[in-house]
């Protein structure tokens, strides 16, 4: 609000759609890539997923902020989304451990946000077209006579909204279409800026294990040291004498933001803990780290059309046939038939088919490619934290 009257904002495809809606947070542009989430609850979860760095994310359930912040659920230590597209933001949460509003939050880290959208329109539009680049973008630029009779929710393309603009100000927004459709979305810059800048160590009693933190969610290392575990967390750029030097006796591959293919150092570092030895590590990679592992194996992947976000995503277990409802969150898949004959798939995405576990043949080495540590979502597949504890036990008894 700004003096009374609602501050307006607008949120801009690359392919020139834009929607004029309510600004909350902070107000200011920002630039990323437009991706949606299908979860009812776990909003602050996902702000502050570090996978989710580089992206707006558009949240379809209608109502947001209606049980407020916490300092419990953050998964990192401040918001990670570029930018944030809610139907409605909810001023009044109700809930005994909401400490802010979600427009507090966003304002005290300086992320836009964006109300009032029809978040529908904007979840067809991904997943006709697929993910696009963005822009969410102030108020001041929309200063026209031709936008300032748009109501807010409107949406409307740019092209057709040009003949109603002044020279001047079809400048300024062709400019802002240039800048969104020339925007970098992906790149090594993305887990260098959530991986942590230097090695700590979260102490335990139980096993000793290396966690490369490729963006982890602190779930992750609350679900390990609930298991006593002896975290000692590494950089992305770690080398294996690094890893090694910590005397673990497990490695676990972080979940993080962004293509795979460019974090080409880390597949390296994978790639040179999977060389056979006698005292070999049982590996577990979730997200992003069961991609790594996958193209350190000689695996492909490739990007999905509008990538799985959400906490109801059914994969079923192709052991034992079980299907488990997951939360999920990646833009990237693996390529199956790329995959050598020393793995197995899995699990299997039960909507779409595609790759969502692997499993070695012969090494104490698997992945996932959804969330079993949740937060949001369900708790179906924490059983997987077990399996790790299991083969490393296996390993101190042989």
């Amino acid at each position: 609000m700004t003096n009374g009257k609602t501050a307006v904002a607008y949120l801009l495809l690359e392919d020139g759609t834009l929607y004029k809606g309510a600004s909350f947070g902070y107000r200011g542009d920002c630039f990323g890539e437009v991706v949606f989430n299908t979860g009812m609850t776990g909003y602050q979860e996902v702000l502050t997923d570090p996978s989710y760095c580089g992206q707006i994310v558009t949240m379809t359930y209608p109502l947001i902020g209606n049980y407020g912040i916490n300092t419990g659920d953050a998964e990192s230590t401040k918001p990670q989304v570029r930018g944030f597209l809610v139907r409605e933001a909810c001023a009044r949460p109700s809930h005994y451990r909401s400490e802010k509003t979600v427009e507090h939050y966003l304002a005290q880290h300086g992320i836009p946000g964006l109300a009032g959208i029809d978040t529908r329109s904007v979840t067809r539009r991904i997943r006709n077209y697929g993910t696009m680049r963005g822009a969410i973008i102030s108020g001041e630029a929309g200063a026209d006579a031709g936008l300032d009779s748009l109501r807010v929710g409107a949406c409307v393309t740019l092209a057709e909204l040009m003949p109603q603009l002044t020279s001047n100000t079809q400048a300024i927004w062709q400019g802002y279409l240039n800048a969104v459709r020339q925007q970098v979305v992906a790149g090594p810059h993305l887990v260098q800026q959530v991986t942590t800048p230097q090695a700590y160590v979260i102490p335990g009693d139980g096993r000793r294990v290396v966690v490369l933190d490729f963006g982890i969610k602190e779930n992750i290392l609350r679900m390990l040291k609930a298991l006593d575990c002896h975290l000692i967390v590494l950089p992305a750029d770690a080398s294996p004498e690094d890893i090694y030097s910590a005397q673990p006796e497990g490695i676990f591959l972080s979940n993080g933001p962004g293509d795979p293919k460019d974090v080409k150092s880390a597949v390296g570092t994978v790639q040179a803990l999977l060389a056979p030895r006698a005292d070999f590590l049982p590996m577990f990679g979730i997200c992003l780290g069961h991609q790594l592992l996958s193209l350190a194996l000689g695996g492909d992947t490739y990007k999905l059309k509008f990538g799985h976000r959400g906490a109801n995503h059914p994969v079923r277990d192709l052991a034992t046939g079980r299907v488990m409802i997951t939360s999920q969150n990646h833009g990237y898949a693996i390529r199956e038939a790329t995959l050598p004959p020393t793995v197995i798939v899995s699990h299997r995405n039960a909507n779409d088919d595609t790759v969502e576990g692997l499993r070695h043949v012969s090494l104490p080495v698997y992945s996932v490619q959804y969330h079993p540590e949740a937060a949001p979502g369900p708790e179906d597949s924490t059983y997987l934290f077990d399996t790790f504890m299991a083969h490393m036990g296996a390993r101190a008894k042989a």
